[in-house]
């Protein structure tokens, strides 16, 4: 991993890439979404605070564990004055993602006990399927394996 002096302040978009693994792409697409910021330089050249390193790191860890993006940046804008994240606001943030972490550990975990039956079973019901009936939404109004689409009048 390339190491940046000490003495330099500001990265450039390659630099900050390089050194925090995410791809340009990925990097200017947190930009847009205000997960990091830069400022432009007379030629109109991006450059990051050293800081943003930290808050990539951060907006990879919280994604890596399917956070949301649009969640990451409220806990971001919840720091004061759009500080860096430290080792204790990610022990506080992740904390109040635990609960949503297990919900969707449990639904995973259903799907997959309920896979084997619709396997078993191969006709995709929307009666019964799990898979595309979660919680039988349709079975009260439709039974079989198919959605009625909608028809448009004839012009």
């Amino acid at each position: 991993m390339p190491q940046i002096p000490e003495k330099i302040h500001e990265l450039t978009v390659g630099q900050l890439s390089a050194r925090s693994g995410a791809a340009v792409s990925a990097l200017h697409f947190y930009e847009s979404k205000g997960l990091i910021s830069s400022r432009r330089t007379s030629g109109n050249q991006r450059r990051y605070h050293r800081d943003a390193l930290r808050r990539v790191a951060f907006v990879r860890a919280a994604q890596r564990v399917g956070i949301p993006l649009a969640t990451i940046r409220e806990a971001l804008d919840s720091l004061p004055e759009e500080r860096t994240p430290t080792r204790e606001d990610w022990a506080r943030l992740s904390e109040t993602w635990r609960s949503e972490l297990d919900e969707r550990i449990n639904q995973l975990g259903r799907l997959r006990d309920h896979l084997t039956d619709c396997i078993g079973c191969g006709c995709l019901s929307l009666e019964t399927c799990v898979l595309s009936n979660p919680d039988d939404v349709f079975g009260d109004r439709l039974t079989g394996s198919r959605l009625l689409v909608e028809r448009r009048p004839r012009t």
